[in-house]
C-alpha cells in the first residue's frame, strides 16, 4: 500500500513539474537566431554543474539551421590546458523554438527551449536533461556580445531561481578569451 501510494504521489509530482516547465518564445525565428551567441550564465541543479561550476568560464556557441529546420549548434570554450569544443544537432520538434537531442558524451536526452531571445542582444534557454531515472534543469543566458545589460541578468536569475534553482548555482561567468580548437 505504500509503495503505491508514493508511486502515485511521485506521478502527481511529475505531473506538476512538467506543467510548470517554460514554454519556447511564441513566434520563434529560428533564421534570426541563427549565429555567434556568447554563453554569459549557466545555472543548474546537476551535480556536474555543481563539481565544475567555480572552473566555468564564458565560451561560445554558433547556431546554424539546417535545411530540415534542425539547429547544428558548435561550442567553444578555452580550458586551462586547450581549447574545448562540442558538437550537438538540436532536432527540431513540432514547436518552433523548442528542440532534443541525445548527447552521446553525457549519455542523456536534452530538451531544449529558447524561453526568450530579441534575437540581436540576448537569449535565455531551458534544458531538461534526462539520464535514466534522473532529470536535472540547465537554465543558459546567451548575448550577441560578452556584455549584456543588468536587467538581462536580473532576468536570468529569476527565471532560474522560478525553477527551483538556488542562488549558488546560478552563475555569471567570468570573460574568457576565445579559442580555436587545433585541426587533427
Amino acid at each position: 500500500m505504500t509503495a503505491a501510494l508514493l508511486s502515485v504521489l511521485m506521478a502527481l509530482l511529475c505531473a506538476v513539474s512538467a506543467t510548470a516547465q517554460p514554454e519556447p518564445q511564441k513566434d520563434f525565428n529560428l533564421e534570426k537566431f541563427s549565429g555567434k551567441w556568447y554563453l554569459i550564465g549557466m545555472g543548474s541543479n546537476a551535480q556536474w554543474f555543481m563539481n565544475k561550476k567555480s572552473l566555468m568560464k564564458m565560451g561560445t556557441a554558433v547556431f546554424t539551421p539546417t535545411a530540415e529546420g534542425n539547429m547544428d549548434v558548435l561550442i567553444t570554450s578555452k580550458k586551462p590546458s586547450e581549447c574545448w569544443q562540442m558538437h550537438h544537432l538540436f532536432g527540431k520538434t513540432e514547436t518552433p523554438g523548442r528542440f532534443t537531442f541525445y548527447s552521446k558524451a553525457w549519455g542523456n536526452e536534452n530538451d531544449v527551449r529558447v524561453v526568450e531571445t530579441n534575437y540581436d542582444e540576448f537569449a535565455l534557454l531551458h534544458t531538461i536533461k534526462t539520464k535514466g531515472d534522473s532529470v536535472s534543469v540547465l537554465t543558459k543566458l546567451y548575448g550577441r556580445s560578452q556584455e549584456l545589460r543588468p536587467e538581462l541578468i536580473q532576468k536570468f536569475q529569476q527565471h532560474s531561481l522560478a525553477q527551483g534553482l538556488v542562488l549558488d548555482n546560478v552563475l555569471i561567468l567570468p570573460k574568457s578569451e576565445e579559442c580555436t580548437p587545433n585541426a587533427a
